[in-house]
């Protein structure tokens, strides 16, 4: 266990002051806003890193704790901030996506609206304190921080398909809010704390006469986070928004459905991972109300469906854009899944696994939205795709706008996005030596191996991600053949700061696969600490506050 360390809090201090240092700044000064937020994601990206290396500790199982008491008020009594591997990971996840993201809107992009690099900043800020938090109650304050930035940047750029998409969007957030509320009251009222790690100590010793209430709460809570997850059938909204939003905007989205899957996986493996009788990750069955065995069959079940629902579309969807969005549900529901096997004795090594899935899957599907665009390009500038996409979203574009701030087109431009497309393609698609392989392969593997999954639902699920990663391949290799081998148009000219992210994300998937056994090794170690939820528990709960580590005179 580390003590309190002030570069914990980083993650969430620089992003909001970036975005509050942008709003002093009018929208003809795109490029004093531009440089605040690269300068914002570069260092979230190195504080990801020092973060993540600090949790590796002394190589023991499980790693470090570390903890930011605000208020030096100890827990459970004041708010905490909690670093371990799992928030490490989707931390500097999180800086890996955004910052090629925000390197490509500068392409043009964000000037299709106001205040989008404020709006880029705030949802940083929430995603970041969304992993970070210790308590409930804080993590409804910065879900709603990067569900309200999230309103905004989904409807950029305006024009009626994207207000269409993004009106769903909104409805189906705030009702889920509102359900996060009413589950987050109802545990409170119940247990009297909503810090996680107290919890996590109170459910085994709850009493019977107030699990009911507890259950409900529970299961509402659930509910929220499997309509973020984009979980069957809760995930009607999210093919539409997604394939709607803008290009760096939707490659940003593929980090909003993990939120739902980290807090299921963190709320289920602290309560259900000890065999007891809360419900936390979801509850919800015949009456509103399931018993803690049942959790994890539901788990499993709901992601089974949105897998096969995502399948469904990925081979249903004639364009790129609404087909990565179906792929974006693929992978929440194969994460969904896993964590309903590992609640049913799955073990570290399917869900390290997943978590090394989880990485991969997410870079290669923000690669792809990054994609869309400039595969689907017919003219030769940058100029005529800005206002092809003016005319399809209803937007009245100044001519000043209309080319881009910065970047030099590139030469062999269909070369370089055959390559980096057919990288995403091996890697969604489970296909070696890429990483979607390896972290399929070792789901797999350990799935098979293991007698506590029944076998008949383990092979059933082997069968499916099989089953998943052929219609992948079946259906992204249509799109590849129409755009590189069956177009008459002329060859699209595309700029650096179109093309250098989506490479930059590619090499991150290559040295995942160079450091495959290192990185996974890390994600089976991380996937033991969640499997032992009192690393976490003892961990937040005996973090003494300054005033206790200071030795008296």
């Amino acid at each position: 266990m580390i003590a309190s360390d002030h570069l914990m809090i980083a993650p969430i201090v620089i992003p909001f002051f970036a975005g509050a240092l942008t709003l002093l700044y009018d929208e003809r000064q795109r490029r004093a806003k531009l440089g605040i937020g690269l300068a914002s994601c570069v260092a979230l990206l190195i504080v990801g890193v020092e973060l993540l290396n600090r949790t590796k500790g002394n190589g023991a199982r499980g790693g470090e704790i570390s903890f930011y008491l605000l208020g030096d008020w100890t827990a459970p009594f004041g708010i905490v901030l909690t670093l371990d591997r799992l928030a490490a990971t989707m931390l500097l996840l999180a800086a890996l996506v955004a910052l090629p993201a925000l390197i490509y809107a500068a392409a043009g992009w964000h000037k299709q609206g106001q205040h989008f690099h404020a709006l880029f900043q705030f949802l940083l800020m929430g995603l970041n304190g969304a992993f970070l938090t210790g308590d409930l109650f804080n993590l409804f304050v910065f879900f709603e921080v990067l569900l309200a930035a999230s309103y905004g940047l989904v409807l950029h750029g305006s024009g009626p398909a994207r207000v269409r998409g993004g009106l769903h969007y909104i409805a189906v957030n705030l009702a889920a809010s509102l359900l996060f509320l009413l589950g987050v009251s109802l545990i409170y009222g119940v247990t009297g704390t909503l810090n996680m790690a107290h919890l996590a100590k109170l459910v085994p010793v709850l009493p019977e006469v107030d699990r009911p209430l507890f259950r409900l709460g529970a299961g509402l809570l659930g509910l929220a986070f499997l309509v973020k997850a984009g979980v069957w059938p809760l995930g009607f909204w999210l093919p539409s928004a997604y394939m709607a939003a803008a290009a760096p905007v939707a490659a940003v989205f593929a980090m909003l459905t993990k939120v739902g899957v980290y807090v299921i996986l963190r709320l289920s493996m602290l309560t259900l991972a000890q065999g007891t009788a809360g419900e936390m990750a979801t509850g919800i069955a015949a009456g509103g109300i399931a018993p803690a065995g049942t959790t994890a069959q539901i788990l499993v079940a709901a992601g089974m469906a949105t897998v096969v629902f995502g399948v469904l579309g990925v081979l249903a969807s004639q364009g790129l854009g609404r087909m990565t969005a179906h792929l974006v549900l693929v992978s929440s529901g194969t994460l969904v899944t896993m964590t309903g096997l590992a609640l049913l004795g799955g073990g570290a090594a399917m869900l390290g696994g997943a978590l090394y899935y989880l990485v991969a899957s997410t870079i290669a599907i923000a690669a792809l939205f990054l994609l869309i665009e400039p595969m689907s390009r017919e003219e030769g500038s940058i100029a005529a795709l800005l206002a092809l996409t003016a005319d399809a979203y209803g937007i009245e574009q100044p001519e000043d706008d209309a080319t881009p701030e910065m970047g030099l087109a590139i030469p062999g431009t269909l070369t370089v996005l055959g390559l980096v497309f057919g990288a995403c393609v091996m890697v969604l698609a489970g296909l070696p030596p890429l990483p979607g392989f390896i972290g399929k392969v070792a789901m797999l593997r350990a799935l098979i191996g293991s007698g506590a999954v029944p076998a008949a639902l383990g092979w059933g699920v082997v069968a499916l991600l099989l089953l998943a990663g052929f219609a992948t391949l079946i259906g992204l290799a249509r799109i590849g053949i129409q755009t590189f081998w069956a177009s008459e148009g002329a060859v699209p000219k595309v700029l650096a700061l179109e093309i250098a992210p989506v490479i930059a994300l590619v090499l991150g998937l290559g040295v995942m696969t160079v450091k495959g056994q290192d990185t996974l090794r890390f994600m089976e170690d991380t996937a033991q600490s969640l499997l032992t939820p009192s690393i976490y528990a003892d961990g937040v709960l005996s973090a003494p506050s300054v005033e206790q580590e200071t030795p008296k005179e």
